[in-house]
């Protein structure tokens, strides 16, 4: 089980003594990496039987323009730079704030596709 927790070592190596197990409300679920492809979806129970759409894999995106005000639903190419980890870019994982490579130009994702089910974007020049 995966939790938020404190990690079990210190900064020194040494281990910290729990003073007790885990809890079911610490629980999370593994990260949503979400792919550049056809659009897949799953929903997940969340706290308080509310549901959360994650995004596993997606190719659409919902672009901003800034000079027309207006947005487009436009297609994604291919992640160009992405600031959560160098890695990603070769993997074509979309997170927030990654750039892409849409058929309108470049852009850049301001929301989190893995946590609300929509990948939305900024043009950049």
């Amino acid at each position: 089980m995966i939790t938020k927790q404190r990690g079990n070592k210190k900064a020194s190596g040494g281990r910290y003594k729990s003073a007790r197990g885990k809890r079911i409300f610490e629980m999370r679920g593994a990260p949503t990496l979400t792919k550049v492809a056809e659009r897949k979806v799953k929903e997940v129970r969340v706290k308080g039987g509310d549901k959360k759409q994650k995004l596993l894999s997606v190719d659409v995106a919902n672009v901003y323009d800034p000079k027309t005000k207006k947005y487009s639903k436009v297609k994604i190419k291919t992640i160009l730079e992405n600031e959560a980890n160098r890695h990603f870019v070769r993997r074509n994982i979309l997170t927030k704030g990654a750039v892409v490579e849409t058929e309108k130009g470049k852009a850049k994702v301001t929301s989190r596709p893995g946590q609300e089910g929509s990948v939305n974007a900024i043009l950049v020049q």
